[in-house]
């Protein structure tokens, strides 16, 4: 286990915490003298663990400690931090529930597409427009995230959701395509590729029946010509 999955197992251990501080009303604490409330605290909790993402990937290339659980844990735990604030939010009343619904979704959808594509040995790496909806998805709850107590970051929040809608769907798109371009077709050809071997397996077993039955025949009639009638004194 090195720094970089340790920090990708960290950010989903961040999940339930920030869910914790943001459903319950009156959690918070005084560091120096200023009073930290569950709106900042749950702020902290979830750039610290987006702070993560940004680290973890990072070293990860640095030292040379790209691995295949890394490559497949990491989206994963972005997906869960995401998903578990929006309906968090949409808990406190401070998202649309079908703004939530969309965005999860399409991570599930992305999710299974990348999970198809690695048991047929590819990897989808993430885009540039992925990238962009996730800088705009820290924003856009960091926003609202501020707006359970101060209502002035609201519409900023809201307008930063409808780019997350835009640039969601976009790299949807562009997931599927990668995805058809890469597995569709190997999957095309491998579903060929048995079907000739079968086929091939079925005329093997044809000839070889073919011939069993015309050996019998063969056979049969070769006792016929010289078998003779006794004679009769």
């Amino acid at each position: 286990m090195n720094l970089p999955n340790s920090l990708t197992i960290l950010r989903i251990f961040f999940v339930p915490l920030l869910v914790a501080v943001l459903v319950q009303e009156n959690v918070g604490f005084h560091l120096g003298g200023v009073a930290v409330t569950n709106e900042w605290l749950a702020l902290i909790i979830f750039l610290s663990a987006a702070a993560t993402d940004l680290l973890d990937g990072y070293l990860a290339r640095r030292w040379r400690q790209v691995t295949t659980i890394g490559t497949l844990l990491d989206p994963i735990a972005d997906k869960l931090l995401v998903s578990a604030a929006l309906i968090a939010l949409v808990q406190v009343r401070l998202l649309p529930g079908w703004m939530a619904i969309l965005v999860v979704g399409r991570e599930f959808a992305v999710s299974g597409l990348r999970s198809i594509a690695a048991a047929e040995g590819y990897t989808i790496k993430a885009s540039d427009l992925g990238k962009t909806k996730m800088v705009s998805q820290v924003a856009a709850i960091s926003c609202l995230l501020l707006s359970l107590r101060h209502p002035e970051f609201h519409l900023a929040g809201m307008i930063l959701m409808w780019g997350v809608i835009f640039f969601a769907i976009l790299s949807a798109v562009s997931y599927f395509r990668k995805f058809w371009h890469k597995v569709g077709e190997h999957v095309k050809k491998r579903r060929r590729r048995e079907l000739l071997m079968l086929e091939r397996r079925r005329n093997r077993a044809l000839r070889q029946r073919s011939g069993t039955r015309g050996s019998s025949r063969a056979g049969g009639l070769g006792e016929a010509t010289i078998w003779k009638p006794p004679e009769v004194n």
